[in-house]
């Protein structure tokens, strides 16, 4: 019996250790992926993050929309895309980029893809959707990033995460971070040993 008092408190110690490692870990994301069958990134090395395209229809729900350009969580956003692709080993250029990159989240509001215009078709042939819910509108917290042939225009790579969405705008910056790195963890690495043109070699991570 005094064996077992002794380690009751042990116990509960772990057991309250455990969950605050939980606790610590984050929101869950939710990561889906899927890449054109058609085609690649291959020899890809540059890209190119596109700028938010107007607003077809409906008002922004907050002034810090992710997707108001001149919004804190936008300019967060945009550094994150171009961090976590130059940390898969890609060099981003605004002149004739290898891929470019449009991307799409919400805050409070659903997400409605087609309130924006990049210049692609968002559902190309080969697209089958998430699921059998309709494939333009999304729940809270989601973020997606379509890689796209700049020539073609063709969808390269569509990436998905859902999390949960705080109100504290700094936690929502930092998991609007955390999905776009979760997300851009499932694009394909660039190939170390292609070469790039030499002006772009200093800013190469890879060191091309």
């Amino acid at each position: 019996m005094r064996e077992d008092r002794m380690r009751s408190p042990r116990l509960m110690a772990a057991i309250a250790a455990l969950a605050l490692g939980m606790s610590g870990c984050g929101p869950r994301i939710d990561v889906r992926t899927v890449a054109n069958p058609e085609t690649g990134i291959g020899s890809r090395r540059t890209f190119r993050v596109l700028p938010v395209p107007e607003r077809r229809s409906g008002p922004s729900s907050s002034p810090n929309d992710p997707m108001l350009v001149n919004s804190v969580s936008n300019h967060a956003l945009r550094n994150d895309l171009v961090e976590a692709f130059e940390d898969r080993g890609y060099v981003e250029t605004d002149t004739a980029p290898d891929f470019e990159v449009a991307y799409y989240a919400s805050a409070k509001e659903k997400l409605d893809v087609t309130a924006w215009d990049y210049g692609y078709a968002w559902r190309p042939r080969w697209w089958r959707g998430w699921g059998p819910a309709d494939v333009t509108e999304y729940t809270e917290g989601s973020v997606i990033i379509d890689v796209i042939d700049p020539t073609t225009k063709q969808l390269l790579w569509r990436g998905r995460g859902v999390a949960a969405v705080s109100d504290n705008e700094r936690t929502y910056e930092s998991d609007l971070k955390k999905t776009v790195t979760a997300v851009l963890d499932k694009f394909p690495a660039a190939h170390p040993d292609l070469s790039i043109r030499p002006e772009l070699r200093e800013r190469s991570p890879l060191g091309q």
